[in-house]
């Protein structure tokens, strides 16, 4: 008999027990518990549903020391800039803690199909790092079941308290942008957000509405708009707000690189930034530093959000408590060249 069938003699229920309820056999109660793909979806569901009404749990791994073994660390989607800051964070860990991890992305969904998530439950990894997407409530239950710790680096600051989560304060990053450019004097200020599903989108929205509340300056909606955080949204929304007869003397982007399609709009448009138009981005990648003019942005400190969120896993893994499941680091700004008085835009 092995662990995950084994009694432990609090009254937890055993495969069979979960086998003879459903009325299946212990072998496809074992396949369900191990990810294995080879269970009809019905079946599987039913099968989840028990385990869950039992608050079914294997017992926890025992890790051999500080990590041996290998992580998962899985994008919504790739963004290289982005990504790399993230990687670089998770690496500085991992290598100090003699742990691999494997890299792989979702196309663009904020949560992984079940097909992926078979896998990962089949390879059993120390743990999994979510990167701007998170496991379904079902799929928690599965990894919990496993024993698979798992943490997310989230900039939308709304994951459920039982989800350990590092992001950081997307509502103060938009209202840091949005005062800066009002207290320079802009009115009609612009922001192009990433997608509007996205949460940290709104509440980077939600910063630039409060800044403009704050100044007793009305919001024009039709200068709110959003994007998909790359540099051909910018582009896009750039070129076409900035041909508008009454255009904004400003634009917030919720990205360096949207900022990036920005700055190209302008100069095709002929409109010299800062002295005609100001651009603010987000995230403070190393490119808003060498564009032309250096970027003003908003400092999302990604590195340290991917070493916190590593640190988090790997402790969980060693079957630590953490003290908190939800940490978030500050966000700043940083006044380059991009930004100057509307004075100057005339």
């Amino acid at each position: 008999m092995t662990s995950s069938q084994a009694d432990d003699g609090s009254g937890s229920p055993t495969i069979a027990t979960i086998a003879a309820e459903v009325g299946v056999s212990v072998a496809t109660v074992s396949k369900v518990l191990n990810g294995r793909a080879d269970v009809a979806p019905a079946t599987r569901a039913r099968v989840e549903a028990s385990l869950e009404s039992h608050r079914y749990r294997r017992r926890r791994r025992r890790c051999a020391d500080a990590g041996e073994g290998q992580i998962r660390l899985v994008f919504h989607e790739f963004d290289s800039a982005w990504a790399m800051a993230i990687i670089h964070g998770v690496e500085a860990l991992t290598a100090a803690s003699n742990v691999d991890f494997v890299l792989s992305q979702l196309g663009g969904r904020h949560h992984p199909p079940q097909q992926w998530l078979d896998a990962v439950l089949a390879a059993r990894p120390l743990g999994v790092l979510f990167v701007l997407c998170s496991p379904t409530q079902p799929q928690r239950q599965q990894l919990r079941r496993q024993c698979i710790p798992f943490v997310v680096v989230d900039t939308d600051s709304a994951t459920t308290a039982s989800v350990p989560t590092v992001g950081s304060n997307n509502w103060n990053g938009g209202l840091l942008a949005t005062r800066h450019l009002l207290e320079l004097g802009h009115r009609r200020v612009a922001i192009v957000a990433g997608p509007r599903d996205v949460l940290c989108s709104r509440a980077r929205v939600a910063g630039y509405r409060f800044a403009h509340d704050e100044a007793g300056v009305p919001v024009d909606p039709d200068l709110v708009r959003y994007g998909t955080f790359y540099v051909d949204a910018g582009y896009e929304h750039g070129i076409r707000l900035l041909q508008r007869p009454d255009r904004p003397t400003a634009v917030f982007a919720g990205s360096d690189m949207q900022a990036m399609g920005v700055l190209r709009a302008a100069r095709r448009l002929g409109i010299d930034v800062p002295r005609q138009l100001s651009v603010i981005g987000y995230d403070n990648l190393p490119v808003a530093a060498w564009s032309d003019p250096a970027l003003t942005t908003v400092n999302q400190p990604l590195r340290d959000m991917a070493e916190t969120a590593t640190r988090m896993l790997l402790d969980l893994a060693r079957g630590a408590t953490l003290p908190t499941s939800r940490v978030d680091l500050v966000t700043e700004l940083v006044v380059r060249e991009s930004t100057a008085p509307p004075a100057r835009a005339t």
